[in-house]
């Protein structure tokens, strides 16, 4: 009984790529992406430092 489960239910090497032919991409909505948390700019790094440095 465990092997006909095993053969029902097949791994392959190979992903199968009829769903991604098939897809849509034109029923995607047009989003616009916001960066949460920046990497500071030079200038603020630079600032930072002279910052930092005096007593």
């Amino acid at each position: 009984m465990l092997m006909a489960a095993v053969n029902w239910f097949k791994m392959s090497d190979k992903p199968d790529m009829t769903e991604i032919a098939r897809f849509d991409k034109t029923k995607l909505k047009k989003t616009e992406t916001k960066e949460k948390n920046p990497l500071p700019t030079k200038e603020t790094i630079e600032q930072e430092r002279k910052g930092d440095a005096t007593p």
